[in-house]
């Protein structure tokens, strides 16, 4: 039995912004849930379009901030292989940093950002009902429903829980070597040539898999670039 404490709500501004709260008076291993979230946030200061019927949750716990990376490569496995107990025919991969796709589209996203103290927030949305315009989107997206997959998404969120915390134990004691293996087998058009956007700077090279520290290998000639954040771009197929 999971020992997480999942708290729902109907509306929330955000669940990380929830979480955030409850992680001051020292709560750890909660989950918070909201039906609806009138302000949520992706990364770099974007915000999230939060339809009615997706999934939208906020874990919180102890942990080490050195470690970050080790987390982003577990969270987003964790997703994936969360879809593919439901539905293994599912044509899932993984996109740097942290997307999960569905049929080469977005369905899930996530936010981590630093709690009180040692705790850390994930902040988690998968498209299960529905999915943003591709208008206002960077990328392609798509829900499950959409690609024909039908799910409770509180089933979903428990089996996400599940897996999660096998990931997690895995990781403490062995270390990070097999789930980024695992990882870079799931990656999204690895080999291709890419190009990351940080800001107004873009740097072009081979897709080269991670490293153990959840950093994107570029490779540019006789050289292996690590970089850090960014959005990726697909050059060609």
């Amino acid at each position: 039995m999971s020992d997480w404490q999942i708290f729902k709500y109907a509306e929330l501004d955000s669940t990380n912004n929830k979480a955030l709260k409850l992680a001051d008076v020292g709560r750890q291993k909660i989950v918070i849930q909201a039906e609806q979230q009138t302000a949520g946030r992706g990364r770099r200061g974007r915000s999230w379009s939060s339809l009615a019927g997706n999934l939208f949750f906020s874990q919180v716990f102890a942990f080490d901030m050195q470690s970050i990376g080790a987390l982003v490569i577990i969270c987003s496995l964790s997703v994936l292989q969360t879809i593919k107990d439901f539905f293994p025919q599912a044509d899932v991969s993984l996109k740097w940093p942290n997307d999960v796709l569905l049929n080469q589209a977005k369905v899930c996203g996530m936010l981590i950002e630093k709690g009180e103290g040692n705790n850390i927030i994930v902040g988690i949305g998968v498209n299960v009902a529905q999915s943003p315009e591709n208008s206002v989107m960077m990328y392609p997206t798509i829900s499950l429903t959409e690609a024909g997959y039908n799910v409770n998404k509180d089933s979903f969120l428990q089996k996400y829980l599940q897996v999660f915390d096998e990931n997690f134990i895995n990781w403490q004691q062995n270390n990070i070597s097999a789930l980024r293996q695992l990882w870079e087998s799931y990656a999204y058009r690895l080999g291709d040539n890419i190009v990351v956007r940080q800001n107004s700077q873009e740097e072009g090279g081979i897709f080269g898999g991670i490293d153990e520290n959840g950093n994107l290998l570029l490779q540019q000639n006789d050289r292996i670039k690590k970089i850090i954040v960014g959005d990726v771009f697909y050059l060609g197929k």
